[in-house]
């Protein structure tokens, strides 16, 4: 085995952190924490549409995987504080990066989405001299040069 390649189980973690951030309000709670600490109503006036459950089970879940961390002031009333640990602020890099690409190609995948929805499937053709797109319209493939 050469050594970039990759085994299976080499990708099981990726999955793990993408279930970790693959849902919308994860990745705007770590987004909304990237400039700094904020209190849990702070949290909640900025991001807009998320109820007090959602937003409580997220920075919970966040602090468990040690994304976030929480801290309990002694004072009455008492007062906490979220913040992004220094494994969150490495997070966000690659979800800036994944922001960006979502960013740019999102009316391609909408049109894909679409084609497909309408039955227009474009699969690659690999012949021996040069790569082919076949277009299937309502079960009948044509040919078109890529």
């Amino acid at each position: 085995m050469k050594n970039d390649e990759h085994t299976h189980d080499d990708f099981r973690p990726v999955g793990d952190i993408l279930a970790l951030i693959g849902d919308k309000w994860t990745v705007v709670v770590i987004g909304a924490l990237g400039d700094g600490k904020k209190r849990f109503n702070e949290l909640k006036r900025e991001i807009e549409g998320i109820s007090q459950k959602t937003l409580a089970s997220k920075l919970r879940t966040l602090e468990r995987d040690g994304i976030v961390l929480r801290t309990l002031y002694p004072v009455i009333p008492p007062r906490v504080e979220y913040e992004l640990t220094t494994l969150g602020e490495q997070l966000l890099g690659p979800l800036e990066n994944i922001a960006e690409f979502a960013l740019m190609h999102q009316f391609q995948v909408e049109r894909s989405r679409r084609q497909f929805d309408e039955g227009v499937v474009i699969e690659p053709i690999v012949t021996s001299r040069e790569p082919l797109h076949a277009v299937v319209l309502s079960g009948r493939t044509g040919r078109l040069q890529g």
